[in-house]
């Protein structure tokens, strides 16, 4: 199993880091994961594990106190926690885009406010795109910013918001038309606005209101909600970057991150259903023999695994793409595609091999089953990363005639 999915090239500190993090998995995570998982249960202990070791702040600049690390040192360590129970990685995922965005795009006051207390884990970061009715068409986000005195007033509601309960400051994505006339295209009259909120359900500012989780199939223990914005007043300050119009193109390079942590976060959880699925077929005898040793299950071991060191290298090229500095919104889209599918495949082959305990709430594999579908619509549709792939190729390849 150690064999797989291997990242050449990393410095002493990157693996001591992984290390750190890997035995925190097996040690913290592994052994809970399911139980807490069934009882839709916040990871509280595990979090405040993770905070502890720094890793809220991993990417944040070490002038704010972060460690600074890299983007693929990100990604490996989330394929680690996925690994134990994917979860735990959407919390600290979303958290990683807004401090990515203020890094990025944030006023030298809008980091040097949020990122140092982002980076110890004291303040959580969500952040929100998707509405009610639009589900992929970003530019069609109805809801709205308009400029008052020295104010915004938002309104509108928002949807599939990760953290959105136990987060305290969220990105948020509106329409803003303010300085863009009738006819502008939608994605050049979209701001991004950085909203502090009291963690928990309700209203959690006035004009602000959590209503509460939303029911899932997998995915349990993180917080999922919607948002509701009814007469929200922000300050000025709180235009990500100080001016409106840019929101999209920030949000976009925030999810070319977030498409790299789900490769991550498949390759982890693909990673542990082999982990399961050859463990498993070495105990369980049928015919006298251990299944692993019937050429059937070798086929279906040998495919899981070749799945699993495709998606890992495709995921480590997208990361380190990004952090190149290169444009990676082709890689990052065939990592996550990639990704996402194998993940569902190697999953479903892994209970296979558990035959009818797979199918039992004793075993682990029954939670992967449930969780791998999220992977194939977060941060994206396959179609999306399809139509993302196709257009950036044909950019690429550009025929001359």
């Amino acid at each position: 199993m150690a064999r797989l999915a291997q990242t050449a090239g990393l410095t002493d500190i990157q693996q001591e880091i992984l290390s750190t993090v890997r035995d925190f998995v097996d040690k913290e995570i592994i052994p809970v994961a399911t139980e807490l998982e069934h009882r839709d249960e916040y990871p509280q202990a595990i979090v405040d594990g993770l905070k502890e070791l720094g890793l809220f702040g991993l990417m944040i600049p070490e002038e704010y106190g972060g460690l600074g690390e890299s983007l693929l040192t990100y990604a490996l360590c989330v394929e680690e926690i996925a690994r134990g129970w994917m979860s735990v990685s959407g919390i600290i995922n979303t958290h990683f885009i807004v401090a990515y965005m203020l890094k990025q795009h944030g006023t030298q006051e809008q980091k040097d406010h949020f990122l140092p207390r982002m980076a110890a884990g004291d303040i959580r970061g969500a952040f929100s795109m998707s509405e009610p009715g639009l589900g992929s068409d970003v530019s069609a986000i109805t809801s709205k910013a308009v400029k008052d005195g020295d104010e915004y007033v938002l309104n509108g509601q928002k949807m599939w918001l990760t953290n959105g309960g136990t987060s305290s400051l969220v990105a948020v994505l509106v329409r803003s038309d303010e300085g863009h006339p009738e006819g502008t295209a939608p994605h050049k009259s979209m701001t991004t606005f950085l909203i502090e909120k009291e963690p928990g359900f309700g209203e959690v500012r006035p004009g602000l209101t959590i209503p509460g989780k939303i029911e899932k199939m997998g995915y349990k223990g993180v917080d999922t909600t919607e948002l509701i914005m009814d007469g929200l007043r922000l300050p000025a300050d709180r235009v990500l970057g100080g001016v409106t119009g840019r929101g999209f193109y920030q949000m976009m390079d925030g999810v070319e991150v977030g498409r790299v942590n789900v490769a991550a976060r498949g390759c982890g959880v693909a990673q542990r259903a082999f982990e399961l699925g050859v463990q498993y077929a070495q105990q369980r005898h049928t015919f006298g023999k251990p299944i692993a040793q019937h050429q059937a299950i070798q086929f279906k071991l040998a495919e899981m695994a070749t799945k699993v060191e495709a998606a890992h290298a495709m995921m480590v090229n997208a990361a380190r793409k990004k952090d190149s500095g290169q444009r990676n919104d082709l890689e990052a889209g065939m990592a996550k595609y990639l990704a996402s599918e194998y993940c569902k495949e190697v999953v479903e082959d892994a209970f296979r091999i558990h035959g009818g305990y797979g199918f039992s709430k004793e075993y682990e594999i029954e939670r992967l089953y449930r969780e791998a579908p999220m992977l194939l619509i977060g941060e994206g549709t396959a179609e999306i990363q399809k139509m993302i792939i196709g257009r950036r190729l044909l950019e690429e390849y550009r025929f001359q005639g």
